[in-house]
């Protein structure tokens, strides 16, 4: 018997519907998974963002209401040398705090990576902690520990929330919780590389120390950029801590001591919501600003781009 060929073009047209209707469920199936996320995403962003900025565009007066004002808060906002100096103090901060965490969290990665006993999960665990106390309570937490009259380092007779300290008590805060978070991303990262580069580089005569600073260190450049970027993310935006220690020093930690302190006093205690949102968003440029020249920077270092 000779064996009848079907031809390609008619198989093809034949599992045509099927394929479409395999390739929609799987779209389909696709959608459903993201869609959770993309509802609060647009419910709890995008729409208050869109919000925010459109409040940012008019301007309450007592005679006739909301009026539209077009850029007006935004040129006030620059103007404003209140605004400035909470810019100016947070840069200062991010450059000095920024690389001191980084170097402890990139230290206590370094040293967990080479240790081999069985207690290396134990100090994983005690460095991460931290990053699991919420901001609050760590920050109340610390709060007792600066006071003058209850805290534990009272006796010193340091004022840990002085004009000349207070700022580098905030630094000790902010770099206690988050720390640990930095130092598991780039553990994560050297637990990626092979380690038949170290053994070869052990042959060679390098030690420890070479080995960590020559061959992992760079090796892991993108993961340290990208907790360094996290970290100026978060440096621009500093709000929680001061908010929480304010009431141990009114006169040290003001008003406008950053970007978002000021924004928030200006919503909440002046009920100047316009003017409020548009400093928002002007920090929001400032971070944008920040991070691409941070990016733009160290692109030749890393793979992100």
């Amino acid at each position: 018997m000779t064996e009848v060929q079907t031809p390609p073009a008619a198989v093809s047209a034949a599992a045509g519907p099927s394929v479409k209707r395999s390739r929609w469920r799987e779209a389909a199936t696709g959608w459903l998974f993201v869609l959770p996320f993309a509802v609060l995403l647009v419910a709890f962003l995008l729409l208050p963002m869109a919000y925010a900025f459109k409040i940012s565009l008019y301007r309450s007066t007592l005679i006739g209401g909301e009026v539209f004002a077009l850029f007006d808060n935004y040129k006030q906002a620059i103007d404003d040398p209140l605004v400035r100096e909470g810019v100016v103090r947070v840069l200062v901060f991010g450059l000095i705090q920024t690389p001191v965490m980084i170097g402890i969290a990139l230290l206590a990665a370094l040293l967990i990576d080479a240790a081999t006993s069985r207690f290396s999960r134990i100090f994983r665990l005690a460095a991460f902690v931290p990053y699991a106390v919420p901001v609050v309570i760590g920050t109340l937490m610390w709060g007792f520990l600066y006071s003058d009259s209850i805290g534990p380092f009272s006796g010193l007779g340091i004022d840990f929330v002085s004009s000349d300290t207070v700022l580098a008590s905030l630094g000790n805060i902010v770099t206690w919780q988050w720390a640990g978070y930095n130092m598991i991303v780039l553990y994560a990262a050297l637990q990626g590389l092979p380690r038949e580069i170290y053994e070869s580089a052990r042959i060679d005569g390098a030690g420890e120390v070479q080995i960590a600073l020559r061959i992992k260190t760079p090796m892991i450049s993108s993961a340290l950029i990208l907790a360094t970027l996290f970290t100026i993310m978060g440096t621009l935006q500093f709000f929680t801590e001061p908010l929480i220690l304010q009431p141990l020093n009114p006169g040290a930690i003001t008003q406008h001591y950053t970007p978002n302190v000021y924004a928030y006093n200006q919503a909440f205690s002046f009920q100047q919501y316009n003017y409020s949102a548009a400093i928002s968003f002007l920090l929001g440029a400032v971070v944008f600003i920040g991070s691409y020249i941070f990016l733009f920077a160290t692109r030749k270092r890393s793979a992100l781009r």
